[in-house]
């Protein structure tokens, strides 16, 4: 452990060396995403050394938590690693990247998406590289091109409480909480199971948190029966001089990750739900410019009281374009529901 801590700044280059010299513990492949329609899969996953780390509870100290979080960015990740991806009889040889990043995409004809259809992940042992577990495998989440609703949500101070425009108050809630006692927005989850109708309408997570937090975001979601979905998160290299910068950046990659979504469910309307914090409505606004009929409503929630004062321009852009759908700013996930209801999103 103070090894691993001592070695972040170079870990991408330590890896590289311990890899070389067949000092790299077991290795574990962790599936990320699969999501895609009846012609194209998406896959990631991510290739790191093993570490222990116990299973977060709700009775677990800041200590504790400090030093799990120590653990989980100071793992070394596995770059160069061979791995075999499988999907639908097809099979796909990946390398991980620096990071330990591995990307494929599987195009495939699928007569029915919606059944259900899993992606594997197995590492091509060699000297130096032994894996924890022989074959790993993830449910893949894939709708047809014509599937009617979706929604793309944001997940910091939109579903998760972060205090992302204070990089010490979110640093330490990082660090010092888990997925079990950090805090969602009150009515997040009866908001998210209506308008996904209890899991038939596929939710898709966009953020700029990094991958090292994926696991806490997946236990989060599911400890608070929040909808799970494919969580689109942002690849960044980081070091102990800019981990603070998790979650930070220009965000364009969420624009870029929400047009890819709404390119690759062209039959799909979406609701987009964001916060006022960073430049959700911006980007919100981008979309709907570009998508003016594939959107249903945009929800922003409101970080400080004065926002929607602040973006009275860009609200009032949105009303000019024919059809398309309005930014609302709310305060509290109550007022969003009661909006979708008295238009009829959501059951009354």
């Amino acid at each position: 452990m103070i090894l691993r801590i001592l070695t972040f700044p170079f870990r991408y280059t330590f890896g590289k060396v311990k890899k070389v010299v067949g000092k790299l513990g077991q290795i574990k492949i962790e599936p990320l995403y699969a999501f895609g329609n009846e012609e194209c899969v998406y896959v990631k996953g991510r290739v790191v050394e093993a570490y222990r780390q116990s299973k977060p509870s709700a009775k677990n100290s800041s200590v504790q938590n400090i030093f799990a979080a120590l653990r989980r960015y100071a793992g070394s990740s596995v770059p160069d690693a061979k791995v075999i991806v499988t999907y639908f009889g097809q099979q796909k040889e990946v390398y991980s990247d620096e990071e330990g990043i591995i990307n494929c995409e599987f195009n495939t004809v699928c007569p029915n998406p919606e059944e259900d259809h899993r992606v594997g992940f197995s590492l091509v042992e060699e000297e130096g590289l032994v894996a924890e577990k022989k074959n790993n495998f993830l449910k893949v989440s894939q709708y047809s091109k014509t599937h009617p609703v979706g929604v793309i949500s944001d997940i910091d101070d939109t579903v998760l409480v972060s205090h992302a425009t204070d990089v010490g108050k979110k640093l330490w809630l990082s660090v010092s909480k888990n997925a079990f006692t950090r805090r969602p927005f009150p009515g997040v989850s009866e908001f998210y199971r209506e308008l996904t109708v209890n899991g038939k309408h596929p939710i898709f997570y966009v953020s700029s948190s990094d991958w090292n937090l994926f696991d806490l975001i997946k236990d989060f979601l599911a400890y608070r029966n929040i909808p799970s979905g494919p969580i689109l998160l942002q690849d960044l290299h980081l070091n102990l001089k800019n981990i603070w910068k998790s979650g930070g950046g220009s965000h364009q990659h969420k624009l870029e990750k929400i047009r890819m979504l709404l390119d690759m469910y062209p039959g799909m309307h979406f609701f987009l739900i964001g916060d006022s914090g960073q430049h959700d409505p911006e980007l919100y606004a981008e979309v709907v410019k570009s998508y003016p009929d594939r959107i249903k409503s945009v929800y922003i929630r409101k970080v400080d009281d004065d926002e929607e004062g602040s973006r009275e321009t860009l609200v009032e852009e949105l009303k000019k374009i024919e059809n398309a759908a309005q930014m609302v700013f709310v305060k509290t996930t109550q007022e969003a529901i009661r909006h979708a209801r008295q238009h009829e999103y959501i059951p009354s």
